[in-house]
């Protein structure tokens, strides 16, 4: 696979995602939801970042992230670049490309959201703003697809979670999460194509 056409994946990705942020940035107000179907809402949160909704600790953390992020992001490049110098598999290489994107993805809302959007709180959001909600490199990645399959109480026997009150699949993500998590389950479950020259 040539090079253009890595790229043009990467772009692809990232069209999509940043569509779908910025649309949910501007029509919906933060914590709200809309039932697509039982299994599948659009519910609309923000975090710092990191999986999960984790932070790094004290006022430098952000920056911290985001840097590291920047520089990951020109190892991926070099990755994808050497990769196809090499003539890796397209397996590999598109892997590489949805990684990429995702990457980049998620580092936009970092660097750019907190200075081109006011707050979501209570609020639909309205872009270049006089009052930001946040600082360059401390904006915060929008995620709005959620899949709740199982909502209920688990049955008694089972061990450890059994009369437990329990959501899953309860991770809420965005385009580029889903790009970076297809990357990687690519090179796990085809890893025997995607190591192959």
């Amino acid at each position: 696979m040539s090079l253009k056409k890595a790229y043009l994946i990467v772009i692809a990705v990232l069209l999509i995602d940043q569509i779908s942020k910025i649309y949910i940035k501007t029509n919906f107000f933060l914590g709200e939801e809309v039932t697509v179907f039982s299994w599948f809402k659009i519910h609309f949160i923000e975090n710092d970042g990191m999986a999960w909704g984790m932070e790094l600790p004290g006022i430098y953390g952000k920056l911290i992230l985001t840097t590291f992020r920047i520089f990951a992001v020109g190892g991926i490049c070099y990755w994808l670049n050497d990769a196809i110098k090499s003539k890796a598999s397209n397996f590999m290489i598109v892997a590489i490309s949805l990684i990429l994107a995702g990457a980049i993805g998620n580092i936009i809302d970092c660097v750019f959201y907190g200075v081109t959007f006011d707050s979501s709180l209570n609020n639909v959001a309205s872009a270049f703003v006089d009052k930001p909600y946040g600082a360059w490199f401390h904006g915060k990645v929008v995620d709005m697809f959620y899949f709740p399959i199982y909502e209920g109480i688990l049955p008694k026997w089972i061990p450890f979670y059994g009369g437990q009150y329990i959501t899953f699949f309860n991770a809420i993500f965005n385009v580029a999460d889903v790009a970076i998590s297809l990357g990687v389950m690519i090179m796990i479950f085809f890893n025997k194509k995607v190591f192959t020259k």
